[in-house]
């Protein structure tokens, strides 16, 4: 169950990327950004989402979050946070 809660789980190499250089005569490095993927709808919409996800090797399955329940009826959410590298 810990690999649900991975992608909210901060980790040193992220807090490392996210200090800015202030060396002025270094070259530009790509950064590194955190993307927030949110899925709301039927369980079985997000579930089918998150396995089409899985199936295109875009994301685990147990990246995602646990369902979680909005405040509508029926609906749920689940949410993937990945570390992307901005150019």
């Amino acid at each position: 169950m810990q690999s649900n809660y991975r992608s909210f789980l901060g980790n040193a190499k992220d807090l490392v990327s996210t200090i800015p250089n202030f060396q002025t005569n270094s070259p530009a490095k790509p950064e590194r950004e955190k993307i927030k993927h949110t899925l709301i709808g039927s369980s079985k919409a997000v579930i089918a989402t998150i396995r089409i996800l899985h199936q295109l090797g875009y994301a685990d399955i147990g990246d995602w979050s646990p369902l979680l329940p909005t405040s509508n009826p029926g609906e749920f959410m689940s949410i993937l946070i990945r570390t992307i590298i901005v150019q």
